[in-house]
């Protein structure tokens, strides 16, 4: 009698399994890609809105003052707006969703509010699109807050 198949052994329960316990397939490089690209088209389309909300709650008065702010200070402080909301509270952002894909912290488990942090500020290290390329085929942006980007489980 195999452990499979022992009518003694404790049933598995869908409410206290983690990702850890299933087998994880990590996203390959082209799957990255897509979320990436789905991604930035929906971050486009919030800045957008976010202007135009701005515009409307504000008037004039808020588009000037937007103007006065660095595009690249309110690009980085959006951006890590975008994926701190979405992976922080689902560990995934609107391309992980559609693609199938999910962060996981490196055993399994829902990744912290911190580690999210850590991955969305290494986006901004120069370069870092290129990490990809290594022998490990994962960005810094997963290597260094210890985390993953997995396939979500069927079923």
């Amino acid at each position: 009698m195999t452990a499979k198949f022992n009518p003694y052994s404790v049933p598995d329960s869908a409410l206290t399994e983690t990702v850890v316990n299933q087998r994880r397939e990590v996203a390959g490089k082209w799957r990255r890609f897509g979320t990436w690209l789905i991604d930035y088209i929906c971050f486009l389309l919030l800045s957008m809105l976010f202007g135009v909300v701005v515009g409307l709650l504000f008037g004039s008065a808020g588009l000037e003052a937007l103007k006065k702010i660095p595009n690249i200070v309110l690009g980085l402080i959006l951006l890590l707006g975008y994926y701190c909301f979405f992976e922080g509270i689902w560990a995934r952002t609107p391309g992980k969703l559609v693609l199938g894909t999910i962060v996981v912290s490196q055993g399994g488990d829902k990744p912290s509010f911190g580690q999210i942090v850590g991955r969305t500020l290494c986006r901004f290290i120069p370069f870092e699109a290129f990490s990809f390329f290594g022998e490990e085929g994962e960005g810094w942006h997963d290597s260094i807050p210890k985390t993953q980007v997995v396939l979500v489980p069927k079923g």
